[in-house]
């Protein structure tokens, strides 16, 4: 519940106000008045920082401000308030991690320049910087620096940086694109106008110019192209400035030489009134340098919507239970085990499990699917998916912070933090070739003095414009984000983007057979109840096999394995109710991974799993007559080394897993699963996979996973149980399928969030599809940078005809990633 501050007392710390009027804040459109300069400089920085929210959702009145702080109080102390992290900080242990909009963002060098300064502040854990959607994850230890001392550095080298909003981000992005706008527009209209004094002089139009008019002209071109080259290119010099500054280069800093040096030769000119000017030739550089720019812009932004919209299909309230019945409330403030109604036609306001109602559910917002999902009691739902016929009553799980689809934008910021090698080295030779570019331009110009060409310097500023290596650094950032957008679209989820350079080396792909091949849907074919269970728990004859079926549903109750829904399913399916789990008390429950459960039932021990385990510990060998009985059966049920009920569960394959196990033919496959070998050979035998291994337990299977990578195999993993992940995590890519478990997905790189199987194929053709662009665009860049290298050193490319080859450069390596997300 947010607080109320009464009148007379100081609005930001609820102490009282003695100074009455002196300090007033607007928040909200309300006039609010605090008790001294310090209070009211926190607040003012709340506000000006667009967190007025932070006053509505506080539960306890804020610290008192340092009264001298009225000059010197710095905005970005805002965000160390524990109240305004609470929505954009996220607990890592001992580490806090955050997403922030950084604005100023141009090219890869940014990026690269904001993590090396990062990096050397003491508490710095990882940084990652999304160029193309300019936002960067940074992870830190709270005890050695403040998140104000994170963004200080990173306003320091020339970035303005906020916790990341969605609508916020939206608001960045449109004020950078009116400022692109502006700029773009006017180097357009002085450039056209310089032009016209231009082709008066090369063509002569007025006759026989004299040198007053000519030099007129020239005075007058000067003065158009200073509001382009101090205002439009801009851009480019903040940007060196900012590479320089942290000792390094980038792509900007040959573009501003080539600007500043042929401006101040043609001011020199127009002073001399003797030599030639290129004005416009500025004009033209900046120009299509803009557009380049500009239209990279809409591109990255375009690839970034995807994900930053699903943010948006989070609805704002919610309907909560309280004493007074269902009111609304800010979704932000449910906290976990709130009661939360959502009828017919609404939003899912938070991640939670249903309590009353069922409905259908439209998860395409996280699946890709647009088939309606059912959910009932006991099912999860996510925030974002929508409410199509009835109305339910849900339990929140945790809050909005923590939602599905708010951890899904979270992981793929993180993922790209693991670039892969091409990344790193097109970054790398980006750096170089700027080095060796300024190298040429100056050997080149020195030898074209010494051979008393006039033209030297020109020959010099267009090989520095030719050669500026954009697009090499633009090759592989604007492929990967493409790639994961058209990924997110689809409903798959990469938590590193280096696995998709993995996927494509590819030899082996390994099947989890539960839940991954089969459907996971599955049912009790048989039932065996020993004789004896009459009299072990002491009930009647004609009530032992419901008894027994409760007993096990009610252990298997607790147990993530899809096994465990069978025994539900039967009790549903048969209408017995006859027992329930208020008849069962348990304790001491432990899981065996692969193997079963251990617990203890009404004060009595029970194991129940695989036969394996159950044999091993039984107090003698089984009789014949019982080992005949149980043959074949899968879960056993035991208790004081006797075995009292025998279970045969059986799976039905996945709709599509015939078809996807045929587009994957090129690849070795094998079917790895905990189940019978003779269930394994079954399924193995259905869809035409040659290699079956059966009864593997989770030792087994990264044992055998292990041998394949001894071999030099490249192996990729399916599964989806907590058994599968310690396989998944060793797997040189892993993939958790369908629904699988926290723990999966906590272990694999790529998460499945639809449940068909196609998606598997669609992640492995995207690596490579994504591989390929990655190498075409390095292979454009380096190859239109060295091909147009020479006829710049021979002086055969004006520099206005070296900025539009590089602009176009750009874009079309732009334009190749943005067709991955086709």
């Amino acid at each position: 519940m947010s607080i109320v501050i009464t009148s007379g007392h100081c609005f930001h710390c609820g102490l009282p106000n003695t100074e009455g009027n002196a300090f007033p804040t607007t928040i909200q459109s309300i006039l609010h008045h605090m008790c001294c300069p310090g209070c009211q400089a926190v607040s003012q920085a709340i506000v000006e920082n667009g967190l007025e929210s932070y006053y509505e959702f506080r539960t306890e009145p804020a610290a008192r401000g340092d009264a001298a702080l009225d000059n010197t109080m710095s905005k970005l102390a805002v965000y160390d308030e524990p109240e305004l992290q609470e929505e954009f900080v996220f607990e890592e242990g001992k580490y806090k991690s955050i997403q922030l909009t950084v604005e100023g963002i141009t090219c890869a060098a940014c990026g690269w320049l904001i993590e090396k300064q990062l990096a050397k502040l003491d508490g710095i854990k990882q940084v990652s910087v999304n160029v193309s959607s300019r936002r960067a994850m940074i992870s830190w230890d709270e005890s050695l620096l403040k998140l104000s001392g994170v963004l200080s550095r990173l306003k320091s080298v020339g970035y303005e940086s906020l916790p990341f909003q969605p609508d916020r981000h939206e608001a960045s992005y449109k004020k950078e694109q009116k400022a692109f706008i502006k700029k773009l527009g006017l180097a357009g209209i002085m450039t056209m106008q310089v032009m016209m004094l231009a082709m008066g002089q090369y063509f002569d139009v007025l006759g026989s110019l004299e040198d007053e008019t000519v030099s007129f002209f020239n005075a007058v071109s000067l003065l158009l192209t200073t509001p382009v080259v101090l205002y439009s290119g801009s851009i480019f010099y903040v940007s060196a400035f900012k590479a320089l500054m942290a000792r390094t280069v980038n792509m900007d800093v040959p573009v501003t030489i080539a600007i500043v040096a042929t401006y101040i030769a043609g001011i020199r000119v127009v002073n001399k009134n003797t030599g030639e000017v290129y004005f416009e030739s500025i004009c033209m550089f900046i120009f299509f340098l803009l557009i380049g720019r500009y239209l990279e812009h809409r591109a990255r932004h375009k690839a970034s919507l995807t994900s930053a919209n699903m943010l948006k299909l989070i609805p704002v309230t919610a309907q909560k239970q309280t004493a007074d019945g269902f009111v609304s409330v800010l979704a932000k403030q449910l906290v976990k085990d709130d009661i939360v109604l959502v009828k017919a036609g609404e939003t899912v306001p938070v991640d939670g499990q249903i309590t009353e109602g069922r409905s259908y559910f439209d998860e395409s917002m996280l699946t890709g699917e647009f088939e309606p999902v059912v959910k009932t009691v006991g099912q999860r739902i996510y925030a974002g998916s929508l409410n199509q016929q009835d109305s339910i009553v849900m339990e929140v799980e945790a809050s909005v912070k923590y939602a599905m689809m708010n951890q899904i934008l979270r992981l793929q910021e993180l993922a790209m933090a693991n670039k892969p090698k091409v990344a790193a080295i097109a970054d790398k030779l980006s750096r170089y070739f700027v080095v060796v570019v300024l190298v040429i331009a100056a050997l080149t110009y020195s030898y074209w003095t010494m051979q008393n060409d006039p033209h030297a310097f020109w020959i010099a500023i267009s090989i520095l414009i030719a050669t500026c290596p954009c697009a090499l650094s633009l090759a592989t950032p604007s492929a990967l984000t493409c790639a994961m957008a058209k990924l997110n679209e689809l409903g798959i989820l990469l938590k590193r983007a280096d696995a998709l350079e993995q996927l494509t080396q590819t030899t082996d792909i390994v099947f989890d057979k539960t839940g991954t091949l089969t459907r996971g849907e599955f049912a009790i074919a048989r039932t065996w109840i020993n004789p004896i269970s009459e009299t072990h728990f002491d009930i009647q004859k004609d009530t032992v096999k419901p008894y027994v079926m409760a007993l096990t549903n009610c252990i298997e109750s607790r147990s993530e394995h899809p096994i465990s829904k069978a025994f539900e399913r039967y009790i549903h399916d048969n209408n017995d109710t006859e027992f329930s789990s208020n008849d069962f008390s348990i304790s001491d429950y432990t899981v065996s991974i692969g193997e079963g459960v251990k617990t203890a039932v009404n004060q009595q021990h029970y194991l129940l799993g695989s036969q394996s385990m159950i044999l091993s510990s039984l107090n003698a060998p089984l009789s014949r007559e019982i080992g005949e009985a149980i043959k074949g059966a899968n879960v056993l049920l035991s208790s004081g080394g006797v075995v009292l009920a025998a279970f045969w569960v059986t799976d039905t394959v996945h709709p599509d897993a015939l078809d996807i196990v045929r587009q994957l033919s090129q690849h070795e496959l094998t079917i790895l699963s905990g189940d019978t070998q003779v269930n394994v050979n079954s399924i193995a035998i259905e869809l035409g996979i040659k290699n079956a291994v059966g009864n593997s337990t989770p030792k087994d299977k990264l044992d055998y996973i292990g041998k394949l990578q001894a071999d030099k195999k490249r192996v990729v993993m399916l599964g989806d149980g907590i058994n599968d992940a310690p396989v998944l995590a060793a797997a040189d890519v892993s993939i958790a399928v369908g629904n699988a478990s926290d723990l999966a997905k906590n272990a694999a790189d790529v998460i499945l969030l639809n449940p068909k199987l196609q998606s598997v194929v669609d992640v492995l053709t995207m690596a490579k599809r994504t591989k390929r662009k990655i190498k075409q665009n390095i292979a454009w860049s380096l190859g239109y940078n060295i091909s147009v290298l020479p006829f710049a050193v021979v002086g055969w490319l004006t520099p206005w005809q070296a900025a539009l080859g590089m602009s176009l450069s750009s874009i079309i390596v732009v334009y190749n990633s943005t067709r991955l997300m086709r």
